[in-house]
């Protein structure tokens, strides 16, 4: 038997994780919850019957942190469409470019991290786009995620979740 879970939201309605039930009915009976949406079942003690909760809400507002893209070489080739940052060339083998190269104080970071062909990169070199007369096509940034993001895997097996996932109504109906 597979192990039922429960969409957790915050106080604002907006998704903040899955539980399994079991720790959705103990938030709920420690008043730190409220059953929003009933799931299918229910669970037995020796004094009561609890009906399943498919979705909670927290009583109280959780602060949390926004998610972050892991800065990888892969993350950073998917943030310029797998393409090179200065001529816009899809290239097999992309490398990693500093705008500002390490060696001259540049950061191992979202905002001088491009991807680059291995020929504008080799052109480029140890020296910056401007004295290597380079342009870049966009000005490189952290990209940002959905919070929403991680609640996706889950839709198709819990159609009841989608009135409360922005962008999940897609995922739900291709199931």
């Amino acid at each position: 038997m597979s192990v039922s879970l429960a969409l957790v939201l915050n106080q604002n309605y907006e998704p903040l994780n899955v539980c399994n039930v079991r720790r959705a009915i103990v938030l709920v009976l420690r008043g730190k919850a409220e059953v929003v949406e009933s799931g299918q079942g229910v669970m037995r003690t020796t004094n009561h019957h609890f009906s399943l909760p498919s979705v909670i809400r927290m009583v109280y507002y959780v602060r949390r942190p926004r998610p972050r893209v892991r800065l990888s070489r892969r993350e950073v080739f998917a943030r310029d469409g797998w393409a090179c940052a200065y001529c816009g060339q899809g290239a097999n083998e992309l490398t990693l470019d500093h705008v500002v190269p390490r060696h001259r104080g540049g950061r191992h970071s979202w905002e001088n991290l491009v991807s680059a062909c291995k020929p504008c990169n080799h052109r480029k070199a140890g020296r910056t786009p401007k004295e290597a007369r380079m342009r870049l096509r966009t000005r490189p940034r952290e990209p940002r995620v959905s919070i929403y993001h991680g609640f996706l895997q889950y839709v198709r097996r819990y159609q009841d979740w989608i009135k409360f996932i922005p962008g999940a109504e897609a995922v739900g109906v291709a199931s």
